[in-house]
């Protein structure tokens, strides 16, 4: 089973990328009109196309995809999957629109952040430049029976990201700019590669809490109660990792020094330790996301 239903009208598929359970995940939203929020990459389609299988939806049925933002684990997969999706039209920040219309560039450098990784997620393939809205703060697709999602852009990880807001249920899907939700420790990691933008991200999360939603719905990985709780302790967690490292870099300490540090310091990094050291992917992750913070302040030194 991919699948697993969350309300009277939102389904979560668990995409499962090289066998890992919990890890991506997309959200399946079905009014008059059906949306689709994040493909995950391009080996990880056929099991999307399970789950739909699943819930019920035929491929004809879709009528929008939308992605938080061109990274290859949450869009990788688009140009695939639309090729099973006669009906259906992207939904992408115009920043990121050319990277999926031209995917060469995007493709190159997913291989030198993930290396191996980027290869067993599959090459990025194109989307149709005529298959693709692009989206713009504030814009509102209506899926009918009451189910509207408000575009909000939320930049910071990436400069072409976006997040949804789900009017009905009251739920955002926040891309990474929430940073990855493990459920088991209820502790979140954060998302700062470089090039990370600490006053943008801060100010992305202020929007969200501004709408005031009840859950969240993490692409890493799935549904949260208590939104506005988390996104306040995840401001305040990329405040103290913003503390940590200007103070690691005045003492000329290394990443992987500040890291040790971090791991003392804040909770949710320190009750998850041993998980992230073992798991595929996540490990990858702490070392880039503390040099986002690095390269950031070396472009925008503090006054």
């Amino acid at each position: 089973m991919y699948s697993r239903k969350l309300n009277e009208f939102t389904y979560l598929i668990d995409l499962k990328p090289l066998g890992i359970e919990s890890l991506y995940a997309t959200y399946v939203l079905k009014g008059a009109k059906i949306a689709i929020v994040e493909t995950g990459p391009a080996s990880s389609i056929k099991n999307l196309l399970a789950g739909l299988q699943e819930i019920g939806i035929k491929t004809r049925e879709v009528d929008y995809v939308a992605v938080s933002h061109v990274h290859m684990d949450h869009a990788g997969g688009a140009g695939v999957f639309l090729q099973h999706l006669p009906n259906a039209r992207l939904l992408v920040h115009a920043r990121g629109a050319p990277h999926l219309v031209q995917p060469e560039k995007l493709w190159e450098q997913s291989k030198q952040v993930l290396g191996e990784i980027a290869e067993m997620y599959g090459e990025i393939q194109p989307v149709p430049e005529e298959r693709i809205i692009s989206a713009t703060d504030g814009m509102v697709v209506d899926l009918g029976e009451g189910i509207e999602l408000k575009v909000l852009e939320t930049l910071g990880h990436a400069s072409h990201h976006l997040s949804l807001y789900e009017n009905l249920g009251r739920g955002v899907f926040p891309g990474d700019a929430a940073g990855i939700y493990l459920k088991k420790f209820d502790a979140v990691i954060p998302t700062t590669p470089a090039p990370f933008r600490l006053e943008m991200a801060l100010s992305s999360l202020d929007k969200l809490i501004n709408m005031a939603p009840q859950r969240l719905y993490y692409t890493h990985f799935g549904q949260a109660s208590d939104a506005v709780k988390k996104l306040r302790a995840y401001a305040t967690q990329l405040k103290l990792w913003a503390k940590i490292v200007l103070k690691g870099m005045e003492s000329g300490e290394y990443a992987r020094t500040i890291r040790e540090r971090i791991l003392e310091e804040d909770s949710s990094m320190k009750a998850t330790a041993d998980f992230v050291k073992g798991h595929l992917v996540l490990r990858r992750g702490i070392v880039q996301n503390i040099q986002g913070f690095i390269e950031y302040f070396r472009k925008f030194p503090r006054q």
